[in-house]
């Protein structure tokens, strides 16, 4: 064995060379449409002069600093606080994205809110507007609350899900419809 390795040994250093083997570069790859950071199972707090205004976690996360925008997959789960930092509703969706340079949170695919009062809101697209922290949609809606169920087309209210009103409600029954 020990003859065998002494005999190999210049076989190997005639057939290895110095030549510097470049690797090829795929054209079919855009460096610009690659994301900048990415992340999974990522936690993100939202804070506002040192105070909680929401949490979110997410399974994967895609930022993307050229396009200011954060593609979220997965599943998101977003906890929005009150000015005393209590945890009020829960949004969550299968997708999402924000746009980083106005902070708006976009919600898609099987979208609930619900808040601490037994308020559930369901609809395919959701909308928190940073600027003054609403809710909105033109999509289809459906609130349901311990004493009325509404559907209808465009929606907005507050994070919290108390003030709320439907531009064109379809559907209204009250909890003695409900029962």
């Amino acid at each position: 064995m020990k003859y065998f390795l002494l005999l190999a040994l210049p076989f190997f250093f005639f057939f290895c060379s110095t030549q510097k083997v470049k690797p090829k570069i795929s054209s079919e790859i855009n460096v610009t449409e690659l994301p900048t950071q990415e992340s999974w199972n990522a936690t993100i707090t939202f804070t506002d002069s040192g105070k909680i205004q929401a949490i979110m976690k997410v399974g994967h996360l895609r930022m993307y600093a050229k396009r200011q925008e954060t593609l979220i997959d997965v599943y998101q789960n977003v906890d929005f606080y009150n000015p005393m930092e209590i945890k009020t509703t829960t949004l969550t969706s299968l997708r999402g994205r924000v746009d980083d340079a106005s902070k708006d949170l976009y919600a898609f695919e099987n979208v609930v809110a619900r808040n601490d009062s037994g308020t559930q809101l369901e609809s395919e697209m959701l909308m928190w507007r940073n600027k003054d922290q609403k809710i909105v949609t033109d999509k289809f809606v459906t609130i349901t609350t311990p004493t009325e169920k509404i559907q209808g087309y465009g929606f907005e209210s507050d994070q919290h899900l108390q003030n709320y009103k439907i531009y064109k409600p379809v559907y209204v029954t009250t909890s003695d419809s409900l029962r």
